[in-house]
């Protein structure tokens, strides 16, 4: 079950993405989110408060948890090495993580973000290749690499529900 998260979910988030921190360590990736307890409270709270943030529950407990950003992402404005494979209207899904007991959390996050929108972007650190493998599985297409606000690069994927019929 896919439902918006609340504010008194926040503790699980948090458990979760700490999860997540712990498996990309232990799996090659150390850098991303781990340095700095990214996605930081302050930032998960505005999540909430604009309705962009999801779990994924089972069982009446989280194991999962995304946002997905319906529109323009101002990141994606500018893409190197590759390009975008249309110009349409796209939601993201961003920040996804789960505490490893959910199998096919990208697919489930997908398929949400599919009832909104027919084309779906999403990012992810050079060294974080579960989740490049994830998004390739799930019909993602890798079109370049963009930069975050504070200049990181990030591989930079695609999904196309025209493309994947």
């Amino acid at each position: 079950m896919i439902r918006p998260a609340r504010m008194d979910d926040l503790p699980e988030i948090e458990r979760v993405y700490e999860a997540a921190r712990a498996f990309m360590r232990a799996h090659g990736n150390p850098h991303q989110w781990s340095d700095w307890g990214y996605p930081e409270h302050t930032l998960l709270v505005k999540d909430i408060e604009k309705r962009q943030l999801f779990v994924v529950a089972e069982a009446g407990a989280i194991h999962g948890v995304f946002a997905f950003i319906p529109g323009d992402d101002p990141t994606y404005a500018v893409i190197y090495d590759g390009q975008w494979p249309n110009a349409l209207p796209y939601g993201t899904i961003h920040r996804i993580a789960g505490d490893g007991t959910v199998k096919g959390l990208v697919q489930k996050a997908l398929d949400f973000a599919l009832q909104t929108v027919s084309e779906v972007r999403a990012d992810t650190h050079q060294d974080n290749f579960p989740m490049q493998g994830a998004l390739q599985k799930c019909g993602f297409r890798r079109c370049g690499v963009i930069h975050l606000a504070s200049g990181d690069p990030r591989i930079a994927y695609q999904f196309s529900k025209e493309a994947n019929a």
